[in-house]
């Protein structure tokens, strides 16, 4: 499974930004089926790692294609957000279609009783990132 793993990250993407040297530029998905022993699915394990929101003032001097890639990023973090605020809500429609990332998780939005989501958010304790910090804190 670790050499699955791994083959996984080596194909995700990463460029340089102006932010960091290998910012991750996609979103990466890790499913594990759990069968019982005749095969039969029982469960199934998501791990989402996503790459990080960027605020439009802090890539001003990356290339066009970065700001793109940040563009897309951005409007799947947004379509996540609200597939989460529906299941909060509990409104009787989740917009799952909004994005790639959340039409790949929607079985985890049209089945929330059997769904758990736990959010784990990487936070930077230093004073010139509590700007990014308090934005991560309200995101998750």
């Amino acid at each position: 499974m670790l050499q699955i793993i791994d083959f996984g990250h080596s194909e995700r993407t990463t460029h340089r930004t102006a932010a960091n040297d290998t910012s991750s530029r996609s979103h990466a998905i890790c499913q594990i089926k759990v069968r019982d022993d005749k095969g039969k699915g029982i469960g199934k394990l998501l791990i989402v790692d996503l790459a990080g929101s960027e605020r439009a003032q802090d890539t001003q001097s990356n290339n066009r294609q970065r700001r793109l890639e940040g563009a897309e990023i951005n409007k799947s973090l947004l379509a996540l957000k609200e597939c989460i605020r529906a299941l909060d809500t509990k409104s009787g429609h989740v917009p799952f279609r909004a994005s790639k990332l959340t039409m790949v998780l929607r079985d985890s939005f049209l089945n929330p009783m059997s769904s758990k989501i736990v959010m784990i958010a990487c936070i930077n304790p230093g004073s010139s990132s509590a700007d990014h910090t308090i934005n991560t804190l309200r995101y998750a």
